[in-house]
């Protein structure tokens, strides 16, 4: 059993390094074999016990030296400014893992494959998506641009849609795919430039995916 309930619907954008469609969602290794990620959320309605989060938004950058399921990951979180000092203790709780049950959600999983975790950071974050029309902005100043758009068919240009539907995973029921660009400059340096896009709604329990 967890120590607090929470839940969060938000709305995210994914983007890493591997082709278009990303191998790890498929149990199969990353396209690179190693995994780099940049990662943007807005939170619609939340809790955390009796904190609210509605409103809040998140953004986070990955490194794996290898699949991620080896581990030896490092990671930074920044959290909106906004949030006061219950809100902070909240969101670091549940993205750090804590409160939930073990493999239940992208964040528990991603945790345990962490060896290096750099200080909170907190930060104005622009954040603007439109999931259906898989486009999405992220900007942290002095840490993060970020931006998703449609895959384009190479022989038409016309804006390509196909979606990844994961019943049983453990951060979605249902993707958007599309491509993306990142660069963040610190406290760890990615650049990623037309590489798998990923735009979803989260809803996340304690228990894992909801609904």
């Amino acid at each position: 059993m967890t120590e607090t309930s929470w839940t969060i619907r938000a709305l995210e954008f994914s983007n890493c390094n591997c082709s278009y469609g990303c191998p790890c969602q498929f149990n199969a290794l990353p396209t690179h074999g190693h995994c780099r990620a940049v990662v943007g959320f807005q939170i619609y309605s939340g809790h955390h016990g009796d904190t609210r989060l509605d409103g809040l938004k998140v953004a986070s950058m990955f490194i794996w030296p290898g699949p991620i399921h080896e581990g030896h990951g490092e990671a930074a979180l920044i959290i909106d400014q906004r949030a006061d000092e219950s809100q902070r203790r909240a969101l670091l709780r549940i993205l750090s893992g804590q409160d939930t049950e073990p493999g239940a959600t992208v964040f528990n999983v991603f945790a345990s494959t962490l060896e290096k975790i750099h200080e909170p950071i907190y930060s104005d974050i622009d954040f603007e998506i439109d999931v259906e029309r898989r486009r999405a902005r992220l900007n942290v100043p002095g840490y993060i641009e970020s931006r998703g758009e449609p895959i384009l068919n190479p022989v038409t240009g016309a804006e390509h849609r196909v979606r990844i539907d994961s019943p049983n995973g453990f951060e979605f029921r249902l993707a958007e795919m599309g491509r993306g660009w990142s660069k963040t400059h610190r406290p760890m340096t990615i650049d990623l430039a037309d590489s798998y896009g990923q735009f979803c709604e989260l809803n996340l329990s304690q228990s894992g995916v909801v609904g």
